[in-house]
């Protein structure tokens, strides 16, 4: 079956969804390809704090409705090293702040609008296969209830992840990735125990690296590093609160145990496409890079993405062509400050090497994280970083 739209995006993850929101608000035709379900979309645990810029950027849709009703309004975060927590405050280094907000939850309310609008989603799909990117008449082939389909379009844009398939059609010759994989993981769960904190710790630890962060007031979502070769079946529940306790313990503070519902290691990357653009073909978030979660940007990196990509549509098809022959070189240029600062974050928080070689290292972080803490200048570096540097027409 052929099918004609102005716009096909392959990805029904937040950056998919979101785009589609732009295109909609601006009167653009689109239709969303999906190879998962709608129900394993909704169910994928993923990033849970918002940049201010990106808070915004839902705000102007009116797409932030529960967030504002649900979200976690945080003025700073604490880091914590060698038996001392420092809180850093973010609104009164730079007055921003950050929002605790699931990516699950984005992705319910971003899927619950297109419900509303009535957007052609097609989950389910088999096969997915764009063409003929290099051509003004590009096209995007893929099954879905038995039926084999065919869509046409001016421009694709592939928002469907790391492992999609839109990135994988670039020939070599146009496109360079550059890489980084970290020797640690982190072992994350969702536990049904309200948050024995305020705002999120990040601790650094002689046993490497813990998180304390939080869902909602009554769940709390922590994090240990381990190695990225290890089995979640080797942490039962006793062993992860015990490692917990150890990490992020100090005296006269509590961490409140509760029932562990999910339990699971993601190994940590970094990684940059050397072009978000090819021919009638554009990327958008995990397509076009990855970053290790620390400093959490993931989920507002693709945010920003598409806010240029469909500020740069929109102007387009205003007849400026401008921000869309522009659009990879900006978003690769924000790219790569919000790489920086998230290699940053992990290489000063996260434990590695053997021997003397771990003992330096470690000092070392302690002597980095003594520095930030006790310099104001470098505080609100991080505090800029953290909250979010700014997103062009944000």
């Amino acid at each position: 079956m052929n099918l004609r739209t102005t716009i096909a995006i392959v990805g029904a993850g937040p950056a998919g969804l979101l785009l589609g929101h732009l295109l909609a608000k601006a009167g653009i035709d689109f239709v969303i390809i999906e190879s998962r379900s709608r129900e394993y979309i909704l169910g994928r645990i993923r990033a849970g704090v918002l940049e201010e810029s990106s808070v915004e950027v839902l705000a102007k849709l009116g797409l932030d409705g529960r967030l504002k009703q649900h979200g976690l309004v945080h003025d700073g975060i604490y880091l914590q090293f060698e038996g001392t927590r420092h809180h850093v405050d973010f609104a009164e280094l730079i007055g921003r702040t950050v929002t605790v907000y699931g990516q699950q939850q984005v992705v319910d309310d971003l899927m619950l609008a297109h419900d509303e609008l009535g957007s052609a989603i097609y989950f389910d799909s088999g096969d997915v296969m764009p063409k003929d990117v290099e051509t003004p008449r590009p096209s995007v082939d893929f099954g879905h209830g038995g039926i084999r389909y065919s869509v046409e379009a001016d421009f694709i844009v592939g928002a469907d992840g790391f492992h999609g398939v839109c990135r994988s059609i670039i020939p070599a010759s146009e496109i360079t990735s550059f890489e980084r994989d970290y020797p640690f993981a982190w072992l994350g769960i969702l536990a049904n125990v309200a948050p024995s904190t305020d705002e999120l710790i990040y601790a650094l630890h002689p046993d490497g690296f813990a998180m304390h962060s939080m869902r909602s007031p009554e769940v709390s979502r922590l994090y240990l590093q381990v190695d990225p070769d290890d089995d979640i079946g080797n942490w039962s529940d006793e062993r992860i609160w015990a490692g917990l306790h150890e990490r992020l313990g100090l005296d006269g503070w509590t961490l409140n145990e509760g029932e562990i519902t999910e339990k699971s290691i993601t190994p940590m990357r970094s990684f940059v496409a050397s072009t978000m653009n090819y021919g009638t073909l554009f990327l958008a978030g995990d397509a076009g890079h990855i970053v290790p979660p620390t400093g959490a940007k993931g989920l507002n990196s693709a945010i920003s993405d598409v806010a240029m990509l469909g500020a740069a549509l929109t102007a387009y098809y205003a007849g400026d062509s401008g921000p869309l022959s522009t659009y990879s070189d900006r978003a690769l240029s924000r790219q790569w400050k919000t790489q920086y600062f998230s290699r940053w974050m992990t290489d000063m928080l996260h434990t590695s090497g053997t021997g003397t070689e771990a003992e330096f290292r470690y000092r070392g972080q302690v002597g980095q994280l003594e520095y930030v803490t006790g310099s104001e200048r470098a505080l609100a570096v991080l505090a800029e970083q953290y909250t979010g540097l700014p997103i062009e027409g944000v």
